[in-house]
């Protein structure tokens, strides 16, 4: 039945970067990592679900801020060894820092520079006492 995971090239850990793109913009939201679990999960629930290296769980993308991640398509590339999810990002907040997007820095003149607005306060965001390891994308 789940035959097409077998179609991926993990890698050494069992893991495949998946990066979330929202469905009606392209705009690049997020990079993670899933596992066979979470891609299967996120296939029949169709919602992001993640592995978090971090926390060493399955992590459904908005569990704790809301900001869940409906899958509207999965797409698979040449090499079968990255995952894009066109997603609709629920609150428009894909990014633990409250911004629409975690790629909010444009390397300017030797230096990064942040180009986009916080959309709402991570501390609002999340009830527990905000960290940025528990929440990373890593």
């Amino acid at each position: 039945m789940n035959d097409w995971l077998d179609d991926i090239n993990w890698n050494a850990e069992g893991l495949v970067p998946a990066i979330a793109q929202d469905h009606k913009t392209g705009r690049v939201l997020m990079m993670a990592w899933m596992n066979r679990e979470a891609l299967s999960l996120t296939a029949s629930e169709n919602r992001a679900i993640y592995w978090s290296r971090s926390r060493g769980k399955l992590w459904r993308k908005g569990e704790e801020s809301g900001h869940v991640q409906k899958l509207h398509e999965l797409r698979l590339d040449c090499d079968a060894d990255v995952i894009i999810l066109m997603v609709e990002q629920i609150g428009g907040i894909a990014c633990h820092t409250g911004r629409e997007s975690c790629f909010y820095r444009v390397f300017e003149h030797g230096a990064w520079k942040i180009v986009d607005p916080v959309l709402k306060d991570p501390h609002a965001i999340y009830s527990a006492p905000h960290s940025s390891a528990g929440h990373s994308h890593e």
